[in-house]
């Protein structure tokens, strides 16, 4: 498709401040029961309550995007990365600083004790919560993040699972901490060979998860796929994604991790590890956490973990990248691409945020790639 110029409309800063209830449904006759996984608010008419989606691999600028779109839209950005749920890695997963929260209603952000596992049926959940107090107050929701898991539970749905129960829970917790996630992903391809295939056999706490469902339930995970679950939530669904090339992802990954370390990272994990916490667990194994815990072990020293760090977050933007390449969070006429990274120059964001008013307010197609 054309690329925009810059003579697109809305391109000034005649936008700025626009309310938010230009995206959200009129109070109608609506029946005020929206079903399993619906919307909890009721009372909504005309077409479904508009939902705004910032998505992206890990350092494309998605938080400086999203902020820039909410101070104009009267938005309220929650996050859909499921890392920075965590309390204490403010610093080592890039959470909005408190200076950015305070120009815009951030949610979802350090919410969770790094002690406590998150998932995806718990962040559905909150998002759906936080989307519907965003629309009570007359806000738009934006969702911004980086895991399309998290993110295809609204836009697609949910599959359903049993409740494998606190024996089976633990059973597959003791095992991955007894004999690690590779030979546990090698026990499971002996039982559940489908789910297994499906896993990689250093992601133990997907590994464990699928182990557990297993012992609990009696079907693999792969098979619970297949029945009916909670569906996509009832919302219209707007998508941004940020799609930079991966030599300027690189270098971003690279200048960032620097500048973590000047800003406190290793004691943000000094203070994580005097936790004693399992070291499967997802705050344990966020980007940067087991390369400087080897450091203040003795293990390696601060260039070999910061290469090692640095090599880690480009192979999984990579993945990121290919994922939402090949998943789409929104129709086709309601995403645009950005090929660009949203971060440094403070006005070419806000460019970027003007020029997309018109087709986050729009309901035709999709202007294309971005130059």
């Amino acid at each position: 498709m054309q690329s925009p110029g810059p003579d697109m409309p809305g391109s000034d800063r005649s936008d700025a401040g626009l309310s938010a209830s230009r995206f959200m449904s009129p109070e109608g006759s609506g029946s005020g029961d929206p079903g399993p996984g619906g919307s909890r608010a009721g009372g909504l008419g005309g077409r479904a309550p508009d939902c705004l989606i910032v998505a992206g691999p890990t350092c494309s600028g998605k938080s400086a995007l999203a902020l820039a779109l909410a101070m104009r839209l009267g938005g309220t950005v929650i996050n859909a990365d499921s890392m920075q749920v965590y309390a204490g890695l403010h610093i080592l997963t890039a959470r909005p600083d408190p200076g950015d929260e305070a120009l815009a209603p951030h949610r979802l952000y350090g919410v969770r004790s790094p002690a406590e596992p998150g998932n995806v049926a718990w962040w559905r959940e909150a998002a759906l919560s936080a989307m519907e107090a965003a629309w009570a107050a007359g806000r738009l929701p934006i969702l911004c993040g980086g895991t399309g898991l998290y993110l295809r539970a609204l836009t697609d749905g949910l599959s359903a699972i049993d409740d494998p129960g606190d024996a089976a829970r633990a059973e597959a917790r003791a095992m991955l901490a007894g004999i690690g996630s590779a030979a546990m992903h090698a026990r499971l391809a002996e039982v559940d060979p489908d789910s297994a295939a499906r896993l990689r056999p250093s992601d133990g706490q997907r590994v464990a998860r699928a182990w557990e469902v297993w012992r609990g339930t009696g079907r693999g995970m792969a098979e619970w796929a297949s029945v009916p679950g909670l569906p996509a939530a009832p919302y219209r669904f707007t998508a941004i994604r940020l799609a930079p090339p991966r030599p300027v992802l690189r270098a971003a990954i690279a200048a960032r991790f620097d500048a973590m370390l000047e800003r406190g990272a290793m004691e943000e994990v000094r203070a994580l590890l005097a936790l004693d916490l399992s070291p499967e667990l997802p705050a344990m194994r966020a980007h940067g956490v087991p390369e400087l815990s080897a450091v203040l072990r003795g293990e390696c020293d601060l260039a070999d973990a910061t290469r090692r760090a640095v090599s880690s977050q480009a192979r999984y933007t990579k993945r990121q990248a290919t994922w939402f390449a090949h998943h789409p969070l929104a129709k086709t006429r309601r995403t645009v691409i950005l090929e660009k990274r949203m971060a440094g120059i403070q006005q070419e964001i806000e460019r970027f945020a003007d020029k997309l008013i018109p087709f986050v307010r729009s309901d035709v197609d999709a202007p294309g790639v971005f130059a």
